[in-house]
C-alpha cells in the first residue's frame, strides 16, 4: 500500500476497513476487513465489581486529548505479552494527522505525573473506532476504556468498534457481529452527530460509573 492521505484513511473507516502493519518495524501497510467484527454495544457494557471500586476511588488522575502522541507512541512499544505491534511509524503520523484535524481522541491515565496507561481511537459521526490501548500499571487501561465507554454514551454515540475482540474486552460485554451487520450499523452510526466533548474534563470517578449505569 502505497502511503495513504487523511482523507483515504477516513474514507476507510467509514466504509469498514482499516489498515495494519505486519510489525512494529515494517514500513508497508496492508487493509484489514474481518468477516466477524468485534463492538462492545454501548447499552449492555459490563463494568465489574472490582475495576468499579477503581474507578470511584479515582486511583488514577484521567485525562483525555492531553497527550495523543504519546499515547499512541506507547501503544506501539512492546510489553509484557507482546513483543510487537501493527503500529509504524506511518500509522502513528497518520493517526496523529487525524487527531490535529479532530477525529482522533486519546484518553489517558496518570499517576504521580507519569503516564501510565491510555488508549485511541477514530470518531466519525457518532461511531468510535477504537484502536489501541497500553497499560504501565494494572487496571490503568481499563480505567481508560470505562472513561470512554461514559464519555462515548453521554456524547450520543450508537457505535463502539473494538475491530476483534479478546479475553480481556470480553469481559467488558465485547460481542462479534458479521461484516455485514457491522456495516449496516456502521452506515446509520456515521450518519449521525455525536459530541466527544459531552463529559466535563474532570468528571469524577462516581459520575462516569453513573452515567454507565443508567445507560445499562
Amino acid at each position: 500500500m502505497s502511503t495513504l492521505s487523511l482523507n483515504d484513511l477516513l474514507n476507510a473507516y467509514a466504509n469498514g476497513i482499516f489498515p495494519m502493519s505486519e510489525d512494529r518495524h515494517d514500513p508497508s501497510l496492508f487493509w484489514v476487513d474481518p468477516e466477524e467484527r468485534g463492538i462492545i454495544p454501548l447499552d449492555d457494557f459490563h463494568i465489574p465489581r472490582r475495576l468499579a471500586r477503581v474507578v470511584k476511588a479515582e486511583k488514577f488522575q484521567v485525562s483525555f486529548n492531553r497527550a495523543f502522541h504519546d499515547c499512541i507512541t506507547a501503544c506501539s512499544m512492546p510489553s509484557r505479552g507482546r513483543n510487537t505491534t501493527w503500529i509504524n511509524d506511518q500509522i502513528i503520523a497518520l493517526y496523529t494527522g487525524l487527531h490535529e484535524q479532530g477525529y482522533a481522541h486519546s484518553i489517558e491515565c496518570w499517576r504521580r505525573g507519569q503516564l501510565v496507561g491510555g488508549l485511541y481511537g477514530v470518531s466519525i459521526g457518532a461511531a468510535f473506532f477504537g484502536e489501541s490501548m497500553f497499560s504501565r500499571e494494572n487496571d490503568a487501561s481499563k480505567v481508560a476504556l470505562v472513561h470512554l465507554v461514559a464519555r462515548l454514551i453521554a456524547g450520543g454515540y450508537t457505535l463502539l468498534d473494538t475491530q476483534f475482540i479478546t479475553a480481556h474486552l470480553e469481559q467488558f460485554g465485547a460481542i462479534e457481529i458479521p461484516r455485514e451487520i457491522y456495516k449496516e450499523r456502521l452506515r446509520e452510526a456515521i450518519e449521525q452527530t455525536s459530541d466527544f466533548y459531552s463529559l466535563p474534563a474532570a468528571a469524577s470517578g462516581s459520575s462516569i460509573l453513573q452515567s454507565i449505569t443508567q445507560t445499562s
